[in-house]
């Protein structure tokens, strides 16, 4: 990942070049500077992974919260950055009794 020199942004790239889409601001790419850097780009052998037979234990902390679809008080969470980075986390939630998912931003 690159940031904007001149305003901060998260820069993409473009050919040989970094580019930021706020400001327009652009630099050459160093190769040996972004072997290092780790890609998010969706992998295309990516494939549905079967949980069925992992033990609820084993798949993620719980937390009292009450369902929307069922009304039970628990439910596995996890929290993700989706958003921008000066942002709050996202919530997404799994209830134990009716495995409904949902999730929870800061307003």
């Amino acid at each position: 990942m690159e940031f904007c020199d001149e305003c901060g942004s998260m820069m993409k790239t473009d050919g040989d070049e970094w580019v930021c889409g706020s400001c327009g601001y652009e630099k050459l790419r160093d190769k040996a500077d972004e072997s290092h850097m780790t890609s998010t780009a969706a992998r295309e052998d990516s494939e549905v992974v079967d949980m069925s037979e992992v033990d609820d234990a084993d798949i993620g902390p719980t937390t009292t919260v009450i369902c929307p679809k069922c009304g039970h008080d628990k439910a596995r969470y996890e929290m993700k950055q989706i958003r921008s980075a000066d942002e709050s986390e996202t919530r997404f939630f799994t209830c134990v009794e009716c495995s409904h998912k949902w999730r929870e931003d800061d307003h």
